[in-house]
């Protein structure tokens, strides 16, 4: 019987092409490493603190929103004779606009009539024209919050369900700082002063989200 010609022995050296392909997965494995960040639990590098927190987000605007809101809103009376004289100098003074309508600022006072989940009628001096109306939760609706300041955009969100949270996010916020522990069924009879932000659909019919509210 013929002799194998070509016998596999004990440390036999490799062939070129296994050789090759040694060379090809350590370069691979090396690429793979060199790519990877190792990133703590917890550090600001921790994909769970990269995702969008609405609660946080609220809890970090709503002061400037608030003092936004403050320091540019008109008396009721003033806003409504403003907004019959001249609309658009109005919302320029007074407002934002947020898409077809204008959000505006407004600071009210008045006596609260009868209210419905949270949403009360205030009886203002000198306002009979106007139906206004303030939101005290629990439940805070709306954007106006969101939106009156100007410079909170769609196009900083991912999408348009984080747009929708970041919103809802700032009315929490609110609510926990300036609605936390209110009698809402002792306001009705009591005089309160509101300052908020309303969205200006019907002229004639104000819903206020406050920023500030106070019972006297």
């Amino acid at each position: 019987m013929a002799a194998n010609s070509n016998p596999t022995l004990p440390g036999a050296r490799p062939s070129r092409g296994k050789l090759i392909a040694g060379l090809f997965v350590v370069a691979g494995l090396a690429a793979i490493a060199f790519d990877t960040t190792v990133v703590e639990i917890g550090s600001d590098g921790d994909t769970r603190e990269q995702a969008f927190d609405p609660d946080r987000f609220g809890q970090e605007e709503f002061p400037r929103i608030r003092d936004f809101v403050v320091e540019r809103a008109p008396g009721a009376v003033a806003l409504a004779q403003q907004l019959d004289a001249d609309r658009s100098g109005a919302v320029d003074a007074y407002g934002t606009m947020a898409g077809a309508f204008p959000v505006m600022t407004v600071s009210v006072t008045g006596e609260v009539g009868e209210g419905s989940s949270g949403v009360f009628n205030v009886d203002v001096d000198g306002l009979s024209e106007v139906v206004v109306r303030v939101q005290t939760g629990p439940a805070i609706n709306g954007t106006e919050l969101r939106d009156v300041v100007g410079d909170i955009e769609f196009g900083d969100f991912t999408n348009q369900i984080e747009y929708q949270d970041a919103g809802s996010g700032i009315n929490r916020a609110m609510a926990a700082e300036v609605l936390d522990g209110l009698d809402r069924e002792a306001l009705p009879g009591s005089t309160i002063s509101v300052t908020g932000a309303f969205t200006l659909i019907n002229p004639s019919n104000w819903l206020v989200t406050p920023v500030a509210l106070e019972v006297q």
